[in-house]
């Protein structure tokens, strides 16, 4: 049996698994994910980037 993991019920609760952390460990907590957050942001903006590049070579299509 699969268990699939869409990404729901992550929010806030990822943050807290094995009991409240302290002030310190969810400061680190929540600078590992904004750097993570940072980085796949970088990646998006780098994917839309090289996709209007490729665009601006080809005549516009109807869709």
């Amino acid at each position: 049996m699969h268990h699939h993991h869409h990404g729901r019920g992550r929010g806030a609760r990822m943050f807290f698994r094995g009991g409240f952390p302290s002030r310190h460990e969810m400061l680190e907590r929540l600078e590992s994910f904004q750097r993570d957050l940072e980085q796949q942001l970088a990646d998006v903006a780098d994917v839309i980037a090289h996709l209007r590049d490729r665009d601006e070579g080809q005549p516009q299509q109807q869709v």
